[in-house]
């Protein structure tokens, strides 16, 4: 049990490690595009906003879920605390606080990714809309 344990609690963090990493990397070259974009080449508003907002929905999509994530091995932690509590019948306040903090750092993993993608995703929002602002003032 504490093997299947483990691989749920490294699954969990791995996937937000990984998502993170993912979005980090989205969200720079997002920015790096922002800093080379002429809105003055884009002849059709829709062609460049299709092209500033490629990869923000990504960013979003992450920003919105990662607390799920994190829930859920929250969710499987407390469960094998329980099982394992339930199987041995040990009611060691030690093993069970041990177990239940264990699981909370799932929450708390999700939470630590959501929060700086929702920045990132507001930052590049905003700045998706200075340049469109940009092309509606020079296209009227």
């Amino acid at each position: 049990m504490n093997q299947l344990k483990d691989l749920v609690e490294y699954s969990v963090l791995g996937l937000l490690l990984g998502l993170s990493v993912w979005t980090v990397a989205i969200a720079i070259g997002r920015f790096s595009h922002y800093r080379r974009v002429d809105v003055a080449d884009w002849n059709k508003r829709v062609e460049l906003e299709a092209d500033l907002t490629e990869g923000l929905t990504t960013i979003a999509t992450v920003a919105a879920n990662s607390p799920y994530v994190g829930l859920l091995g929250t969710v499987l932690g407390i469960m094998f605390t329980f099982q394992t509590l339930g199987a041995t019948g040990d009611m060691d306040v030690k093993s069970i606080m041990t177990g239940l903090a264990l699981a909370l750092k799932a929450t708390a993993a999700g939470l630590l990714v959501a929060i700086p993608c929702v920045a990132l995703n507001n930052a590049l929002r905003r700045r998706v809309k200075v340049l469109l602002a940009e092309w509606d003032a020079r296209h009227g």
